[in-house]
């Protein structure tokens, strides 16, 4: 078992009932869509995975780790096992490409000589490492993109988080950046995504989630996107 959630409901201070009473299992290496409208509860998942909500009711394990026991002090020790790739980027402005994937490496503590080893490999991995001197507004949104999933994938997680990571893309540059976060998968990160991108999940045929008002109504192997939204 690598991510469980037993009778999970999280109730927002504004009393939406982002989820309720969530029964989810997910293995280690598993890639798994998260699919529905918005509001249907797919980021408030996300968002406790990573700790950056914490559950009302119920369990939320991660790696056999109890989140609603982490004690505050804790969670960025706990989120060093955790790459988060945004929707809208979340990059450093005045800092390079080189710099902020070094960034990530800097905050956990890694020596200059391990930085040194990993930013140009990883930046390889996701096709930057000519552009390693630029700014990321001197970027594409698809490259700001890899800048993003080189820095989640710098530190080798177990588990990558990936909240509507194609978003703002256009769909030829959405297929690259799926190419990437599939061949990430392939070397044994655990990956959940949340996602509209209805032809990327047909296409795929991933494991599913399918939610609604705060439910899961549908986990299927090798599913698809759906028509109940």
């Amino acid at each position: 078992m690598f991510i469980q959630l037993t009778n999970v409901s999280k109730t927002y201070p504004n009393g939406v009932r982002a989820l309720i009473d969530t029964t989810l299992r997910i293995d280690k290496g598993e890639f798994v869509f998260l699919v529905g409208p918005s509001g249907a509860g797919k980021s408030t998942i996300v968002k406790l995975l990573f700790r950056e909500e914490q559950a009302s009711r119920g369990q939320v394990m991660v790696n056999g780790k109890n989140l609603s026991r982490l004690r505050d002090g804790r969670v960025p020790y706990f989120r060093r096992n955790i790459g988060m790739i945004f929707q809208d980027f979340k990059l450093l402005v005045n800092k390079t490409v080189y710099e902020n994937v070094a960034f990530a490496l800097q905050v956990v503590g890694a020596s200059s000589k391990e930085i040194k080893q990993k930013v140009p490999a990883v930046l390889a991995l996701v096709g930057l490492d000519k552009k390693a001197d630029f700014l990321p507004t001197q970027l594409s949104g698809g490259e700001q993109q890899r800048v993003c999933i080189a820095r989640a994938v710098v530190n080798n997680p177990p588990l990558v988080l990936a909240d509507e990571p194609t978003g703002n893309l256009d769909p030829e540059t959405s297929w690259d950046i799926m190419k990437l976060l599939l061949d990430i998968n392939k070397r044994g990160t655990t990956i959940v995504m949340g996602t509209h991108a209805k032809d990327i999940v047909d296409s795929l045929r991933k494991r599913v989630i399918a939610m609604e008002r705060g439910r899961i109504v549908r986990d299927e192997e090798k599913g698809v996107y759906g028509n109940e939204f």
